[in-house]
């Protein structure tokens, strides 16, 4: 791998619903819907977030996805408790319990809402935001 280097793509995200997810990225963290395209049978739609992609895509044909263990709240953290990825994170600059109170008043649900992190290595307050389809956000406050 001497002349090769990697640059991060994107998270993919399989959905019941491809289009009412997309929304909900969209309308919650202010995502941009850059494209909506069908592949091997099933839509997928790229969010993007300064650069970072979600790719969410529906079932498709031959495909019976299944979530073995939703989010569950643990004390002051929020796991699937199962081997896999568990969260993918945001790092919000500004208040982040306001942040998290405008999400409320759109309708966002927390795991575990927003606290000062113990023994963090960034410091500051984080939050566990219920995504669809069993999706766990941590928001961090920058």
């Amino acid at each position: 791998m001497a002349n090769a280097s990697l640059v991060f793509e994107h998270i993919h995200i399989i959905s019941e619903d491809p289009q009412s997810s997309a929304a909900w990225y969209a309308d919650m963290l202010d995502g941009e819907i850059a494209e909506t395209y069908e592949l091997r049978g099933a839509p997928q739609i790229a969010v993007v977030f300064e650069g970072i992609t979600l790719l969410i895509r529906g079932r498709r044909p031959g495909e019976n996805p299944d979530k073995t263990n939703r989010i569950q709240s643990f004390g002051d953290f929020a796991s699937h408790d199962e081997w896999g990825m568990d969260h993918f994170a945001f790092r919000v600059h500004g208040d982040l319990t306001e942040f998290c109170d405008n999400l409320k008043e759109k309708g966002a649900t927390f795991s575990i809402e927003p606290h000062d992190s113990i023994g963090s290595t960034w410091g500051g307050s984080i939050a566990y935001l219920n995504g669809p389809d069993g999706v766990s956000i941590e928001l961090l406050q920058a």
